[in-house]
């Protein structure tokens, strides 16, 4: 079978604080990346969610790793939306595309 992705994806487990950008929700959860590409990341999250529904992501990067990050401030402020759930999580496509070579390394 062909790979479809256009972007390489990394295996990651960083925890992220993921804020439900609906009118009026301030709803915030603590969910772990499990992997990430530039274009959209798949998170634990068992909580289902309607196909998309906008989300912003606010990344924990351990304060050992953030030396080595030059990309950090591009993690600040991302936003995207839910394109796919299964029982082990969801995926979110982001709105826009972000260099993330530097997570590698995480």
């Amino acid at each position: 079978m062909k790979e479809k992705r256009q972007h390489e994806r990394y295996t990651i487990s960083l925890p992220i604080k993921l804020k439900h950008l609906t009118s009026g929700s301030k709803e915030v959860y603590d969910v772990v990346a499990r992997n990430i590409s530039a274009s959209g990341i798949f998170i634990a999250a068992p909580m289902p969610f309607p196909h998309g529904t906008p989300f912003s992501l606010d990344f924990k990067i351990p304060n050992d790793h953030l030396r080595e990050l030059r990309d950090v401030e591009n993690l600040k402020g991302l936003t995207g939306r839910m394109v796919r759930s299964s029982p082990q999580g969801m995926a979110i496509h982001f709105d826009k595309e972000f260099p993330i070579e530097s997570l590698k390394a995480l």
